[in-house]
């Protein structure tokens, strides 16, 4: 599982052209399950991705194709870790082994 920072290096105004396409993008790696949620930070430097697990190779794959990233308007800090403990219901997230196997 990754957290995602996205970092602005260019103006608010030319984030927003593109933001339609970015927005895009996202929707279609949710759709393919791949990504758990997504935001905006706060103040409004970059933005924030939490995928599900998937090789690294595979989510820079994805990375390249975001619209910021090809445009060299973001860049992106990338952190895996293991989710071994999760609220309720967040549980089918939990990357732990079970104490069943």
């Amino acid at each position: 599982m990754y957290v995602v920072l996205l970092n602005y290096v260019v103006s608010l105004e030319e984030i927003d052209l593109l933001l339609p396409d970015h927005v895009e993008w996202l929707e279609k790696h949710f759709a393919a399950g791949e990504f758990l949620m997504a935001g905006r930070r706060n103040p409004r430097v970059g933005g924030v991705i939490i995928t599900r697990p998937m090789l690294r190779g595979k989510l820079d794959t994805i990375l390249a194709t975001d619209p910021f990233k090809i445009n060299h308007v973001a860049t992106y800090e990338v952190v895996e870790f293991a989710a071994t403990r999760t609220a309720p219901e967040l549980f089918m997230l939990n990357e732990a082994p079970s104490a069943t196997g």
